[in-house]
């Protein structure tokens, strides 16, 4: 109905003030607490939680997989990645950073983890299942 939209939902999608939503990324025997971005791209995909993938490993620095639906795209160049970024790539992939590094590519934010301490021993060097759940 006509008047009934939340202003609170018009928010810019690369704001960088997390709404304090939390989720949990599971990677083998460790889990981490990411912090969801207040933006229509992470509304979408906490839709999808709880879900378990088979991330693949690329370049040294991410693991990507493939999401089963498409997830509104907003996407800039950051400039810089930083480990534990968690970024949509095009509409429908889904990228978990390990490394920081410079990029010329365009993403759109979904989350960060909080504190990436072991996180480069969780991901290891190959493909690995990741399970991402709301907190």
């Amino acid at each position: 109905a006509p008047g009934s939209a939340n202003p609170a939902s018009v928010t810019g999608n690369h704001s960088l003030n997390p709404i304090g939503s939390k989720m949990k990324i599971k990677i083998g025997d460790s889990t981490f607490t990411a912090t969801l971005y207040d933006n229509a791209t992470a509304a979408a995909f906490k839709i999808l939680l709880p879900i378990t993938v088979n991330m693949t490993e690329l370049n040294g620095n991410e693991k990507y997989v493939d999401l089963p639906t498409n997830l509104p795209a907003n996407a800039l160049n950051p400039g810089t990645i930083q480990a534990g970024d968690l970024m949509l790539w095009n509409s429908t992939t889904l990228v978990l950073f390990y490394k920081t590094f410079s990029t010329s590519y365009n993403y759109t934010r979904l989350g960060k983890i909080d504190d990436i301490s072991g996180l480069v021993a969780a991901v290891g060097t190959g493909n690995v299942a990741v399970r991402f759940e709301l907190e």
